[in-house]
């Protein structure tokens, strides 16, 4: 499998092990063998409903959109349409899990 990958970039193994001891020769016959690749830990991906629904303020607290104004806004009082306008912080128990959701952070 990996000798028939590096085959048109270089001399033709059948054997990994060979390829591999060439690499750390240095040979020059062009050969791109990184054993990084394997022992990598894989990239962690965002969530991607809290890419959507949050953001990182500059002193690092967590803000969301108004809750409860999506739909059935006549049953609501104006009171309360008019407090719940603005955004919002999370309270310090769950930022830390949304904090986990985004390892890089948030725009």
């Amino acid at each position: 499998m990996l000798s028939r990958r590096f085959a048109t970039r270089g001399p033709l193994f059948t054997d990994t092990v060979s390829m591999v001891r060439l690499a750390f020769k240095g040979c020059q016959g062009g050969l791109d063998v990184s054993l990084n690749k394997e022992t990598e830990m894989p990239k962690l991906k965002t969530k991607s409903g809290v890419k959507k629904r949050f953001k990182l303020t500059a002193t690092g607290k967590i803000k969301h959109g108004a809750v409860g104004k999506r739909h059935r806004l006549i049953s609501h009082n104006a009171k309360y349409i008019r407090q719940h306008r603005r955004t919002d912080t999370i309270s310090d128990a769950d930022a830390k899990t949304i904090k986990k959701w985004a390892p890089y952070g948030l725009n």
